[in-house]
C-alpha cells in the first residue's frame, strides 16, 4: 500500500521552515502544464560505507531498468508513442521556437510524467496542444528509420494505426475506469487485459481460488489475461516470458547487488526474488514477501516488482515499481515508537472486538531516505509504504512500513512562500497551528496510516481478499486514513513523546477535512467525477463526517469575501465520527461487504461539488501552483581508481527533467513497441 501525498499537505508542510532562508540545493527544476518538477535530496550518502554505496548503485540499475515495462502496462501503445514523440523531438529539423514544437515539448513531458498517454492521477488521456497535421508534417521530416515502426510498415500507415491513438478524445480516454454498471475492463485502457470482458476475468479467477485456503497466492497479480483460440489464458511477467529482456536486466543487476549485501538475510531476500522474477511464481512472491519483511537489520532497503494494483480497475493485476532507499537512523525512532506500541493500539482501535487482531505480529517502521525512484514510483512518488499487501501474510508475520521523509522534506522546501495557507485556511489560529505543527502531524500520520492503519484488523474466515473488489482500493485506503486520523487525537500521542500537546493534532484534523472537501479539487478537470483511489478515500472520509455533523455543525462551510471555507468547530466529536466511519468501514473490510463498500463510495466518494470545483480551480490559478509534483532523480557514478578498482560512488544533481528521460529512454529501454 503507498500513502500519497495530499496536494495541500505539501503546502502546509512548508509551515517549520523559515520563508526567506536562502537555500543552496535547488529543489524546484521544471514546470508545465499542471506539474512541477523537484529534486529532492540524499542525506548522508557520502556516510555508507562503499559496500553500502555500491549495493544502492546495483539496486538503483535494477530500479531503472523495469521503467519500459510500466509503460506498456500503462496502455499497448505507449512504448510506440513515447518513442515517436522523442524520435521527432530530438530530430525536427524545422522550427524548434514555434508554438506548435513548444506544445509537443510539453505533451512530452506529459507522457514521461505519467509514464504513458494518460494523466498519472485523473487517468484521463491527456489532450495534445498542437494539431495533427503538424505532428504528421514533423514525421515526415525526419529519418524514417528513426521512427517506431512495426515490420514493413511505412510511415503512412503507421501514421494511420498510431495518431487518432494520440488525437482522438474517444479513444482510449480513461486508463482505469471505475464507474459503476459498465464492464471495467472493456472501458479501461489499460493492458492487464486483452480481447476479454470483466464476467470473464471474474470466471477465470473464480475457478481457480479456493475459499477454505487459509493462505491464498495473489493470484493475477503477475500477468496479463488474454484471449487465444478463444479460450482465456495468462501471460506472466517473468524470465523466458511477458517482459523478457527487462526483467533479465534487472534480474542481472540484483545479482551484482547480491555480492554486497550488508548480511545474510538481506542476500536471502535478493536471491528468493530472482527465483520469483525467473519462474514468475507466485508462491515464490509470497516467500520473497515474507523474507523481506523479516529483514529489519539492513540499513539500505529497496522494493522492486509488481507490486501495487490500484491501477487495475478490479484491484488484481499489479503494476511494476522500485524504490531503493536506505534508514534514516535518528528519524526511525519516531516509527520505532509506534511500532513498539502497535499492540496497544490494535487493543484500544474502536471497531469491533471480532474485527481486531488478538496479536500483532511483526510490525516494523522505520523513516527513510530514497535513493532512487523508479517505475509507478517515478516521477510521483508516494511518501510512505506499507508491504506486503497479502492479508494473509500480515495475518501471520507482519507488515513493513516506511515513511519517506527526505520526499515530504523537498516538498516543504519547494513550497516556501506559495500563499497557499492565507488563501485557504479559515482563521490566523488554524494558520499559526499549521505553521508550528503541519510538517510534524502530516509526517506522523503518514506513519499511522502505513505503520498501524493497513497493519491493522482482519478479515473473518472465508472472506476473500478480493471480496470488495473496484471498491476494495478506496475502502483500504480510507480504512488506514482513519486509523491515523482517530489516534492523532488520542492521549498516548503525547504520552508518547509524538506529539508536544494536546491540541497539535487540530492541525492534521483540519487540514485533512479542508482537502478533502475542497483543496484537492484542484486536481480534477471540471465536469469530472472522482476516480483515483486516494482521492476518493479522503472525499468519503470529509464529506460523510461533514454530512453526520451537520446537526451539532461539527463542520460548517463559511464564506467570506465570497470565498468558501472550512470551519471545524468541535474536533472532539470530529474525533468521535472518525471512531465511528473506521468501525463501519473495518466491519465492510472484515466481512467483505461489497454493497455497503459500494454504497459508501458512490454516495460520498465519487460526485464533485461543481460549485465549490469551479471556485477552487480560480483560487489556485490566481496562486500559480502546480497540483501534482514529480521528481528527477540523482545521478550515480563509480569512481575507480589508477588500479582500476571501484574506491567510490559518486552522486550528482546536475541531470534535468528533459536530459534524464532521454537518457533513460537511451539506456533503459529493451523491450519491444508490443509486448
Amino acid at each position: 500500500m503507498k500513502q500519497l501525498i495530499p496536494f495541500m499537505m505539501s503546502i502546509i508542510l512548508l509551515a517549520s521552515c523559515g520563508q526567506n532562508k536562502k537555500q543552496e540545493f535547488v529543489y524546484s527544476v521544471d514546470k508545465f502544464a499542471d506539474v512541477e518538477i523537484l529534486r529532492y535530496k540524499v542525506n548522508n550518502f557520502d556516510e555508507l560505507t562503499l559496500n553500502q554505496k555500491l549495493l544502492v548503485y546495483y539496486l538503483s540499475e535494477a530500479a531503472l531498468e523495469g521503467r519500459d515495462i510500466l509503460y506498456d502496462q500503462n496502455h499497448k501503445h505507449n512504448l510506440t508513442i513515447r518513442r515517436l514523440l522523442e524520435a521527432v523531438y530530438e530530430n525536427y529539423a524545422g522550427d524548434k521556437e514555434t508554438a506548435d514544437f513548444k506544445n509537443l515539448e510539453i505533451y512530452l513531458k506529459q507522457v514521461w510524467m505519467g509514464n504513458g498517454i494518460h494523466h498519472h492521477y485523473s487517468e484521463d488521456k491527456f489532450t495534445p496542444g498542437f494539431p495533427e497535421t503538424f505532428l504528421s508534417a514533423a514525421v515526415n521530416s525526419i529519418d524514417s528509420t528513426l521512427l517506431p515502426l512495426m515490420a514493413g510498415e511505412s510511415v503512412e500507415t503507421f501514421k494511420a494505426r498510431i495518431f487518432p491513438v494520440i488525437f482522438n478524445p474517444d479513444l482510449y480516454k480513461k486508463r482505469t475506469n471505475q464507474e459503476a454498471g459498465v464492464d471495467l475492463i472493456a472501458t479501461s485502457a489499460n493492458n492487464f487485459y486483452e480481447g476479454v470482458s470483466q464476467k470473464e476475468v471474474e470466471d477465470f479467477y473464480a475457478g481457480m481460488v479456493d475459499p477454505a485456503d487459509n493462505t491464498p497466492v495473489p493470484y493475477g497479480l503477475n500477468s496479463k489475461i488474454v484471449k487465444e483460440n478463444g479460450k482465456v489464458v495468462e501471460k506472466t511477467y517473468k524470465i523466458d516470458g511477458m517482459y523478457d529482456a527487462a526483467i533479465r536486466r534487472i534480474v542481472g543487476w540484483l545479482e551484482k547487488a547480491a555480492e554486497v549485501v550488508e548480511n545474510e538475510q538481506q542476500g536471502a531476500v535478493i536471491k528468493s526474488l530472482i527465483e520469483y522474477y525467473q519462474t514468475g511464481n507466485l508462491e515464490k512472491y509470497d516467500e520473497y514477501s515474507i523474507l523481506w519483511l523479516q529483514d529489519v537489520n539492513s540499513q539500505v532497503d529497496f522494493v522492486n516488482g509488481f507490486t501495487e494494483s490500484y491501477t487495475d480497475p478490479l484491484g488484481m493485476k499489479a503494476t511494476w515499481e522500485a524504490l531503493v532507499n536506505f534508514k534514516d537512523m535518528e528519524a526511525t525512532k519516531r516509527t520505532e515508537i509506534i511500532s513498539n506500541n502497535a499492540q496497544w493500539f490494535e487493543d484500544h482501535s474502536p471497531v469491533d472486538k471480532q474485527f481486531k487482531k488478538e496479536k500483532v505480529k511483526g510490525v516494523s517502521a522505520k523513516v527513510i531516505t530514497a535513493a532512487i525512484l523508479g517505475g509507478d514510483c517515478y516521477p510521483a512518488t508516494p511518501i510512505g509504504i506499507n508491504l506486503p499487501n497479502s492479508n494473509w501474510i500480515r495475518r501471520d508475520y507482519g507488515s513493513k512500513s516506511v515513511t519517506i521523509e527526505n520526499i515530504t522534506d523537498a516538498y516543504d522546501k519547494a513550497s516556501q512562500g506559495s500563499g497557499f495557507m492565507e488563501e485557504f485556511i479559515w482563521s490566523d489560529e488554524e494558520i499559526e497551528r499549521a505553521k508550528e505543527y503541519g510538517s510534524l502531524t502530516n509526517n506522523l500520520h503518514t506513519d499511522l496510516h502505513e505503520c498501524l492503519g493497513h497493519g491493522s484488523g482482519k478479515l473473518l474466515p472465508g472472506v476473500s481478499p478480493d471480496a470488495l473488489k473496484a471498491y476494495g482500493s478506496p475502502i483500504e485506503e480510507a480504512r488506514a486514513d482513519l486509523f491515523g486520523l482517530y489516534y492523532m487525537a488520542d492521549d498516548k500521542m503525547v504520552e508518547l513523546g509524538l506529539l508536544p500537546d494536546e491540541d497539535a493534532y487540530k492541525a492534521a484534523y483540519y487540514q485533512y477535512i479542508m482537502n478533502g472537501l475542497m483543496t484537492q479539487l484542484t486536481r480534477i478537470q471540471p465536469g469530472k467525477n472522482i476516480e483515483q483511489a486516494h482521492m476518493r478515500n479522503r472525499q468519503l472520509i470529509a464529506a460523510w463526517a461533514y454530512e453526520k455533523g451537520k446537526a451539532d455543525k461539527v463542520i460548517e462551510l463559511k464564506k467570506r469575501d465570497g470565498k468558501t471555507f472550512v470551519v471545524v468547530n468541535d474536533y472532539a466529536k470530529l474525533r468521535d465520527l472518525f471512531a465511528e466511519l473506521l468501525a463501519e468501514i473495518q466491519r465492510i473490510k472484515s466481512t467483505g461487504d461489497f454493497e455497503a463498500a459500494k454504497q459508501l463510495i458512490e454516495t460520498y466518494a465519487v460526485n464533485v461539488n461543481q460549485e465549490i470545483h469551479t471556485e477552487v480551480l480560480a483560487r489556485y490559478k490566481a496562486l500559480n501552483i502546480a497540483p501534482y509534483r514529480g521528481f528527477v532523480n540523482p545521478v550515480y557514478s563509480l569512481v575507480k581508481d589508477n588500479a582500476g578498482n571501484i574506491s567510490d560512488v559518486k552522486i550528482s544533481y546536475d541531470e534535468n527533467y528533459v536530459q534524464q528521460h532521454l537518457r533513460y529512454s537511451k539506456e533503459y529501454s529493451v523491450l519491444p513497441n508490443y509486448n
